[in-house]
């Protein structure tokens, strides 16, 4: 299991910070963000930033994000464009776009095409830099983009199978009631837990998503598992929102707890 860090689990930590607790976790890389409130890399250069990760024995597997991407302007597009170059500087493997996630475009039809003029728009931009996307699907009811199918047909359509990919989010996976897997689609996959057994499905957010143990209601384990078993040999990246573990006293004990447990339960499927 090639583990990843996303600095949503951590904000409170600054980049050099982050970067150690992932080289601490052996983890294999790392997600950086421009949407929590620090600047983004704590505002070193990109090239500078890249290198102290790489230094670090950590890859750049990620750079988020472009929001909402499929709401197709011009601002949009400077947006990706920015976010490409910044990437391409600091040396990110890829750049993520989510989807308008406020109840608006999703009638059948609408989203489609929404979906299909971004990420028409998107291609040459990145065909250009030679940079893949990560597209991420919310299960949220009010998001405009829940279905992986959806998403592989409309790739498939416009012909960017080179240069975009699906995030696997096991949260959001379990939100979006399941539905096939697409391992070779699949450029991440993003893991959290909800565990308050009070809460019903449709009533999950954000907030719920903590780290992954024995109490884990959205089948982390279960899903990781049948990708791995699929062909999936991508990074699996720690990506948390509940501001109780974004503020662990002690995140390497915990995390590397929880770490343990994903692996000890897969390789006791395995034996």
């Amino acid at each position: 299991m090639k583990t990843t860090l996303n600095h949503m689990t951590v904000p409170g930590l600054g980049y050099a910070e982050f970067l150690d607790l992932a080289a601490r976790l052996s983890c294999i890389g790392v997600e950086v963000r421009n949407d929590i409130a620090r600047p983004l890399f704590d505002g070193i250069a990109p090239e500078e930033a890249g290198k102290t990760a790489r230094d670090k024995g950590l890859r750049l597997v990620g750079l988020s994000q472009v929001y909402p991407f499929n709401d197709w302007t011009s601002e949009r597009e400077a947006q990706v464009q920015a976010l490409i170059d910044i990437a391409k500087a600091a040396g990110a493997e890829t750049i993520s776009l989510i989807p308008r996630n406020d109840g608006t475009g999703l009638g059948n039809g609408e989203r489609q095409a929404n979906l299909r003029i971004a990420l028409k728009g998107v291609l040459p931009l990145l065909q250009a830099a030679g940079m893949t996307a990560l597209v991420e699907p919310l299960g949220f009811q009010r998001s405009s983009l829940r279905s992986k199918a959806e998403l592989v047909e409309t790739i498939a359509a416009i012909g960017g199978e080179d240069h975009f990919k699906l995030v696997h989010d096991t949260f959001h996976h379990k939100l979006a009631e399941g539905g096939p897997l697409y391992p070779e689609q699949t450029g991440i996959v993003h893991i959290s837990a909800v565990t308050d057994p009070a809460l019903a499905v449709h009533e999950m957010e954000d907030e719920h998503r903590v780290l992954v143990d024995g109490q884990d209601r959205l089948g982390n384990v279960d899903q990781i598992a049948a990708l791995l078993a699929a062909g999936y040999d991508g990074p699996i990246s720690y990506e948390c929102f509940s501001p109780e573990t974004q503020a662990m006293p002690d995140p390497y004990s915990e995390i590397r707890r929880s770490f343990d447990f994903i692996a000890s339960q897969l390789q006791a499927r395995a034996a």
